[in-house]
């Protein structure tokens, strides 16, 4: 809406609506018309009867909460309403999505993952899943449309250590995300935000399959090593990352992520029992495989934290092949950091312009 106000021609003066000089007398001939102070009793009468109106009819016309309040949070809340369809909508214009889950102390692992998808020009199809009321709002207010929030908001707004309940209630809704976003129609990337991409990651999603997936091991693998689902290990199942997947909306992607939902209900957290979504994952794979057509991504491309971060020797050797690198096989916050810094990834500190977020 403009709120600059329209020239108006010579006839349009002589018989104006209101009068653009309340305060002033008016010159000229004709009929004296005696103007209404904005101060007088009749004029804050007239005031307060506009305000009155106005409140009633803003939340009709969608306005802003916040638009006289002066509340930027107030201005923001209008990102509740914000469906996981509507955002699939606005950033999944291509037909895919690249979706993370952050809460606010993970912000800036996000920042300095954002960056190196920026640098892939794949930066508009991520959707960041908030899993607390400031992320939706910090992102929002700084990259409008690229939050949601989906009801229930876990309660804690911590970072949770690994093996904690907190940690196991925050991933164990990943798999709900991922099969809404499979039924609305979408190809769909997970990633944890502790990695960085090197290289752009969608010219290695050859071919149709249901779900594709890394290994999660150290140990290293042959460079033509085959891409079906490895064996299980001395736990009865195999060691797939569930941090970077790619599904299509096809039937067996949907089973996997719904076998996955019921093996994280079979098998929740417990004092004695620390779990985590991962095994669940890989239980569901174990279970769909004769079933679901999957998709181990070559691990040169995709190497585990325990083996780019730990095998000096082989990081050399593939040198120009790695795409997505994954901090994991370490725990801590600061010690992701630190490791990122050491090894030339954590981008976040000298090219933050970078990223659609900025500084946060």
């Amino acid at each position: 809406m403009s709120l600059h106000q329209r020239q108006q021609s010579p006839h349009q003066q002589q018989q104006p609506l209101v009068d653009p000089e309340p305060l002033s007398p008016r010159h000229g001939t004709g009929l004296q018309q005696r103007s209404i102070s904005l101060f007088s009793p009749t004029g804050v009468i007239i005031l307060l009867s506009l305000m009155v109106i106005l409140g009633v009819l803003f939340p009709w016309m969608g306005m802003p909460a916040g638009l006289f309040s002066g509340n930027k949070d107030g201005s923001l809340s209008r990102w509740r309403e914000y469906t996981l369809a509507e955002a699939a909508a606005f950033v999944g214009k291509n037909g895919t999505i690249i979706v993370c889950a952050v809460s606010q102390p993970y912000l800036p692992f996000l920042n300095n993952w954002l960056i190196s998808i920026a640098r892939r020009n794949h930066q508009e199809k991520v959707l960041v899943v908030a899993e607390d009321y400031a992320t939706l709002y910090k992102v929002n207010e700084k990259w409008p449309g690229h939050a949601v929030l989906i009801p229930p908001a876990p309660e804690a707004q911590t970072a949770h250590k690994f093996g904690s309940q907190g940690f196991f209630n925050f991933t164990s809704r990943r798999p709900r995300h991922l099969l809404h976003i499979l039924e609305l129609g979408y190809n769909v990337m997970y990633n944890d935000v502790d990695m960085v991409w090197l290289a752009d990651p969608f010219p290695y999603m050859e071919g149709n399959h249901d779900v594709y997936f890394t290994d999660d091991m150290a140990a290293v693998k042959p460079l033509n090593h085959s891409h079906a689902l490895p064996p299980p290990g001395k736990k009865g199942r195999t060691y797939i990352c569930s941090c970077m997947i790619f599904l299509r909306p096809t039937d067996g992607a949907k089973k996997v992520m719904k076998k996955w939902i019921e093996e994280m209900q079979l098998q929740p957290w417990s004092t004695t029992m620390k779990s985590n979504d991962q095994p669940a994952f890989n239980w569901a794979l174990n279970k769909t495989y004769s079933e679901v057509d999957l998709y181990l991504l070559p691990q040169v491309a995709f190497p585990s934290g325990g083996l780019y971060f730990k095998n000096e020797k082989w990081v050399q050797e593939t040198r120009g092949r790695h795409v997505i690198i994954h901090n994991n096989y370490i725990s801590g916050f600061e010690k992701k950091i630190k490791r990122f810094r050491d090894f030339g990834l954590w981008l976040a500190d000298d090219h933050i312009q970078e990223s659609p977020l900025g500084r946060i």
